[in-house]
């Protein structure tokens, strides 16, 4: 076995119509995990013979009648499902948990919001919200196992996670409500954030580009909605600066409007 864990989250957004993405990509980046958002498919209609072909037959599969959510974990090495916390308070299949290598991962699709930031008026985002709230006491009690926490949280939380810090205060993903939430959560859990350990907070680091966009890459108004977490455990075997953002893939044949991101680790 390798003493590398390469690590990969993806907002694939229907696994089935992007599964020759994800195939491409494995080929390309030899990805150990693969963490998918937003597959948007039952667990019996998950791709599996191809994410067999592409070499992470281990699967564990977190999937939903009426196909607007779901999560899965795809490896190369065999994984043992664990129990994920209970963060959904309307039970949708967000979250799921797999254990890889000695490591747990944990891979989580947060609910958007929708369009009004306002919890009285908007319940989807009142159930963000909550969500999020639930997210730091689920995690808060340490484990001595290394333990990894990656996803579509569907929050920016720095200033230099959105194109304009200012235009975007009022505006679902980057409001105050949320990034203050997201960041208190990360740190109740003691969860160190990745891309920022990497990065530096003074550059700008997005990994989501609206469809709306006429050419998203021009304009580059993105956000940083991806993330990947490590807990005290795992935060010295993790190579921080092999971090990255695959832009390329937010591009290409029918490209899901979030590219993934990587980390690798030592195990």
């Amino acid at each position: 076995m390798s003493n590398s864990l390469k690590i990969v989250s993806w907002n694939i957004n229907s696994v089935r119509l992007r599964a020759p993405n994800v195939a491409a990509f494995v080929e390309e980046e030899q990805p150990d995990v693969v963490c998918l958002q937003e597959t948007k498919c039952q667990d019996g209609e998950f791709p599996e013979k191809a994410f067999k072909e592409m070499g992470l037959p281990h699967l564990v599969l977190n999937g939903q009648k009426g196909g607007h959510h779901g999560v899965a974990i795809a490896s190369r090495l065999p994984i043992e499902r664990i129990e994920a916390p209970d963060l959904c308070r309307h039970g949708h299949s967000r979250v799921i948990a797999a254990k890889v290598a000695g490591v747990e991962v944990h891979n989580i699709y947060l609910p958007a919001g929708g369009d009004e930031p306002d919890p009285e008026v908007n319940d989807k985002f009142a159930h963000k919200l909550d969500f999020l709230e639930r997210l730091g006491p689920a995690y808060k009690k340490q484990s001595k196992t290394p333990r990894v926490l990656v996803g579509d949280l569907n929050v920016a939380p720095h200033e230099n996670d959105v194109w304009s810090h200012k235009q975007l205060l009022k505006i679902v993903s980057h409001t105050p409500g949320e990034t203050e939430r997201l960041e208190d959560s990360r740190n109740q859990a003691a969860f160190a954030d990745i891309a920022r350990l990497a990065v530096e907070d003074h550059q700008k680091l997005y990994s989501w580009w609206s469809y709306r966009a006429k050419d998203w890459a021009k304009s580059n108004r993105g956000r940083r909605l991806d993330h990947i977490w490590m807990n005290p455990a795992a935060l010295p075997d993790t190579k921080i600066d092999t971090f990255k953002i695959h832009l390329a893939w937010r591009g290409g044949w029918k490209p899901s409007d979030h590219a993934p991101i990587s980390v690798e680790m030592k195990v």
